[in-house]
């Protein structure tokens, strides 16, 4: 089993550079960072963890800006997206962003994708909540099509154009990986695009059945990513046991000295399992 780390960068917290080092150095595999573009002043989605909603969440840093920061001083690590916000992102820039993250960093991104909760911030960018699940598909094959052709077009509900030139392309080939974020709603996306799950922090009890039901509706073994790990032992061999091929621990988005403290407990629960 691997391991990587999940975590909210932003403006108060260690700076992308450094923290990728770090995450490398400590024997992580991955580093996975969340997307929120802004959050509105006038919110009725409740946050899906119950209570106020972190201050983290106003204050992230554009994912791929950060993400290539962290690829120019590592060497093998992979840099996800946890998740990035479809429903929120022209397809066309997005293709550019990744693939162009991708090539910086000699074929390490993993593209780590999400419907979204957030209603008002959704609708900001003119996404209609009520069809962002489509609008999501749509979108992911629209990129796929840039991605992976030489002369590429895409025709649908939400997202059309002729034919077009779009470079780079990645370097990873055929693409980077989708992993494919959210619960059941999200098992259809997995079977048609999806590379891995990436799985909320459900109890294993819970989530065991699901990555049965995950695999059964894919007709393959899709590999499964759990999120927000608790840094255990016990925890971590609870996941093990699912076979599942990642946990990723969060890291709270402090300053360095604390976030590299935070850091060295987790490998030490790592290092237990490697």
């Amino acid at each position: 089993m691997k391991f990587g780390i999940s975590t909210f960068i932003t403006d108060l917290s260690t700076r992308p550079a450094p923290l990728g080092r770090a995450v490398e150095e400590h024997g992580f595999d991955s580093l996975f960072i969340a997307e929120h573009s802004h959050i509105p002043v006038e919110r009725r989605s409740p946050y899906p963890q119950g209570g106020d909603l972190p201050e983290i969440y106003y204050r992230t840093l554009d994912p791929f800006v950060a993400l290539t920061a962290a690829a120019t001083v590592t060497e093998r690590l992979l840099l996800g997206t946890g998740i990035a916000l479809v429903s929120q992102r022209d397809p066309i820039h997005t293709a550019k962003e990744v693939a162009s993250l991708d090539l910086v960093s000699d074929g390490r991104a993993v593209f780590g994708v999400g419907v979204g909760w957030n209603r008002e911030e959704m609708a900001n960018h003119g996404t209609d909540p009520a069809t962002r699940g489509r609008l999501v598909d749509e979108r992911l094959r629209a990129i796929l099509e840039l991605w992976t052709k030489e002369k590429a077009e895409f025709h649908g509900e939400f997202v059309d154009f002729d034919p077009v030139y779009a470079w780079p392309k990645p370097v990873r080939k055929p693409h980077p990986p989708l992993y494919i974020g959210g619960g059941r709603g999200a098992f259809p996306r997995i079977t048609e695009l999806g590379d891995a799950w990436l799985a909320n922090s459900l109890p294993p009890e819970v989530l065991a059945p699901q990555i049965e039901e995950m695999r059964a509706a894919a007709g393959r073994p899709v590999p499964v990513t759990v999120y927000g790990v608790p840094a255990t032992p016990e925890a971590v061999e609870a996941y093990a046991r699912l076979d599942v091929e990642r946990v990723l621990f969060c890291l709270p988005s402090d300053p360095e000295p604390a976030a590299v403290a935070h850091l060295d407990q987790f490998a030490e629960v790592a290092a237990r399992f490697r």
